[in-house]
C-alpha cells in the first residue's frame, strides 16, 4: 500500500507542470538563487497551471548553492531548467519542429513557451 501511495505521489507531482518530481520524501534539491528564479519564472508557460507549478517548485527546491547538474538552457530569449512537462500539443510541436530541422532541445523550449 505504501508503494502505491508513493507512486501516486510521484504521478501527481509529475503532472503538475514542474521540471522534476521527488514526491518520495527525499530532501529538497538545493539550487542557486538564479536557478530557483528560473524554475519559478518558467511556470508562466506551464499548461497545467501556473500556481500549481510554482507551489511544486517551492516544495521541491530550496535556495542554496549552484546545482551544476540542473539542465538549464536558453533559446529565443526563454530560459528554462530541468525536464519540461509538455502538453500533447507541445509534444506535437516538438516532433514537427525536429523534423523541420530544429534541435530537440531548442524545439522543446520554443514549443513550451510559444505553442
Amino acid at each position: 500500500m505504501k508503494k502505491i501511495a508513493a507512486v501516486a505521489g510521484l504521478v501527481v507531482m509529475a503532472t503538475s507542470g514542474v521540471t522534476a518530481a521527488f514526491g518520495d520524501g527525499t530532501a529538497q534539491r538545493e539550487v542557486s538563487q538564479q536557478q530557483y528564479d528560473t524554475l519559478i519564472s518558467q511556470c508562466r508557460y506551464a499548461d497545467q497551471g501556473k500556481a500549481k507549478c510554482r507551489e511544486a517548485v517551492k516544495e521541491m527546491y530550496r535556495i542554496g548553492k549552484y546545482d551544476k547538474t540542473l539542465d538549464c538552457r536558453t533559446y529565443s530569449g526563454v530560459t528554462v531548467c530541468g525536464t519540461l512537462k509538455l502538453s500533447k500539443a507541445e509534444r506535437q510541436c516538438v516532433r514537427e519542429s525536429v523534423s523541420a530541422g530544429l534541435t530537440y532541445r531548442r524545439a522543446e523550449v520554443e514549443c513550451y513557451a510559444f505553442a
